[in-house]
């Protein structure tokens, strides 16, 4: 990596993507620039992307939900005639590491995935207007809208040419969104993945690949109809003013250490790890929803947010050697549940809720993450509320039990609020508690009693909210044997190992593209029939098809 990637921009650097704003429309358009790319080597036409297209495209999505709110549906549209958008640009994959393929395919999903919820998260409803060619990527993200029109002539149409063209897979979700989401037939949608010209008009209608056709002369008026029909039927408010997304607080060392308002990342080269330390609020929490409004992107319960967001795409792009995250607190977790409960009480209103998704999706985040995960609780921690799900997220967490000689800060406690019975669901659909205890679901009834209370470790380890438990005897040798020997792993044996543990529980649309398609495709960019010297990734565009192992494996 040549450049540390910074995953934060605003409407004045973009340039791919522009949005025109009409009362409660919002007509987002994709004009790429093909010298635009994040790195030399390879040009963006037709629309095609890189990781640099999706880091504007997550933030046009994230400034959609928090400084308009009045938007109750998006347009997305190609600014370039004759093309929607070409997918994943092939020359940058041909020429990017395996590491940093798999990175922007998770982040690409994680992304799709934001807009496609957004109509249940915050009323905002997507619709895919196609008009020439959606293949591959491209017509992934028109899967993820809510809504597809495409228009009805000679050139435009939807196609998943990956396994023919490049001996890969629509691996953003494209396989899973057609069959769960789109409910095409299992072999019509063999038919079409397996055909490089893909599917145009009504017959795209019929096998159920879009929502609705149109004729070439009527496609921008269908399309604006259909948009203020949605806004009519809408049940999001009208008339809501948003709050800016301001610039982080963000500074990094000579060593690669970044610190934040409320959050700090020691990076450690040596042990391989990174500690991520987050600071509880230090301001009483705003005394109703209009002073939560007013302090704007610098209320702390969203700051964190932001820059816990921030903080893990920074350490999984640009830190790929760092194997282990260590996640510490500090403050005062009444403080913390006081924020909280703000907004669980106020769930109605936009901001509030909007606060309250992002938090749900930053922890995500972190369970998607592929790196050892342990949460430290010291004492003088707040892991309460947002900040316990942590504890949740990790692969194992360590609490300090009884006075440290020396340490005169509160003793280590874990407070539960009812926002982690419910608020923050995973990508299984249950919360974190509930995968936590799959086999004794009683216990998470159990754990509704306790929710207020101050937790301290003899009783967080008995109720099952941490691993292990230690005192001042043990706790530092205990600590430090569990990280040396993490580091001591196959990094690609915790990877798979880690992931699989993760997600218990049932299958849903979500788990099986990060868990079952995005694995394949990672083996897949990783075969010579793809990347090789004579796979079809490094033959694409000479005319020559790619040369195959024909081995099935």
């Amino acid at each position: 990596m040549t450049h540390r990637i910074d995953f934060q921009t605003d409407p004045s650097r973009y340039r791919h993507w522009r949005v025109e704003f009409d009362g409660e429309i919002a007509n987002l358009y994709m004009d790429v620039d093909e010298q635009g790319g994040l790195f030399p080597g390879y040009e963006l036409k037709l629309n095609s992307y890189d990781l640099g297209v999706d880091i504007e495209l997550a933030d046009v999505v994230q400034r959609m939900r928090f400084e308009h709110p009045e938007v109750k549906v998006v347009v997305m549209q190609s600014a370039k005639d004759r093309v929607f958008c070409a997918g994943a640009n092939i020359r940058m994959l041909g020429g990017a590491s395996h590491a940093h393929k798999v990175n922007f395919c998770k982040f690409t999903n994680e992304t799709r995935n934001t807009f496609e919820a957004a109509e249940a998260d915050s009323g905002q409803k997507y619709i895919a207007a196609v008009k020439g060619a959606c293949a591959g990527g491209g017509y992934e993200l028109a899967l993820a809208c809510n809504y597809i029109i495409l228009t009805n002539d000679s050139s435009s149409s939807v196609a998943l040419p990956e396994v023919p063209l490049l001996a890969v897979l629509p691996g953003t979700g494209g396989l899973t969104r057609v069959t769960d989401k789109r409910k095409v037939r299992r072999d019509l949608a063999d038919v079409f993945c397996s055909v490089e010209e893909g599917v145009k008009g009504q017959r795209a209608v019929d096998w159920r690949l879009v929502d609705e056709i149109a004729p070439n002369s009527k496609f921008d008026e269908v399309v604006q109809e259909r948009a203020r029909e949605f806004a009519a039927a809408s049940a999001k408010p009208s008339g809501l003013t948003g709050i800016e997304l301001t610039p982080l607080d963000r500074r990094f060392d000579e060593g690669g250490s970044v610190t934040y308002s409320s959050v700090e990342v020691a990076i450690d080269r040596e042990g391989g790890r990174a500690t991520l330390t987050i600071t509880g609020p230090s301001d009483p929490a705003p005394a109703s929803v209009a002073e939560l409004q007013g302090q704007g992107a610098q209320a702390w319960i969203l700051r964190a947010a932001r820059e816990l967001d921030d903080a893990i795409l920074h350490l999984r792009l640009n830190e790929r050697q760092i194997g282990t995250l260590v996640f510490k607190t500090q403050g005062d977790p009444t403080a913390v549940l006081a924020h909280e409960a703000l907004l669980l009480a106020n769930r109605d209103n936009w901001l509030a809720n909007e606060i309250l998704q992002y938090w749900k999706r930053v922890l995500k985040r972190v369970d998607m993450t592929s790196r050892s995960l342990v949460a430290i609780v010291e004492h003088g921690s707040c892991f309460a509320g947002p900040l316990a799900e942590l504890l949740w997220a990790v692969d194992r967490s360590y609490m300090m039990l009884d006075e440290f000689e020396g340490d005169n800060r509160p003793l280590a406690t874990i407070t539960l609020s009812e926002g982690n019975f419910g608020s923050y669901p995973m990508g299984n659909d249950l919360t974190r508690l509930q995968t936590r205890f799959l086999g004794t679901p009683e216990t998470v009834d159990t754990l509704r009693g306790h929710v207020g209370e101050a937790l301290e470790a003899a009783e967080a380890e008995q109720l099952g909210l941490v691993t292990y438990a230690y005192d001042d005897i043990d706790w530092e040798d205990e600590v430090r044997i569990f990280l040396e020997e993490r580091a001591s792993f196959s990094p690609d044996a915790m990877t798979g190992m880690e992931a699989n543990l993760r997600f218990a529980g049932p299958e849903t649309m979500e788990t099986r593209i990060f868990g079952r398609l995005t694995a394949w495709q990672n083996w897949i960019f990783q075969r010579p029939n793809a990347v090789g010297p004579d796979g079809a990734l490094q033959r694409y565009g000479t005319g020559v098809r790619g040369d195959y192992n024909m081995e099935r494996v």
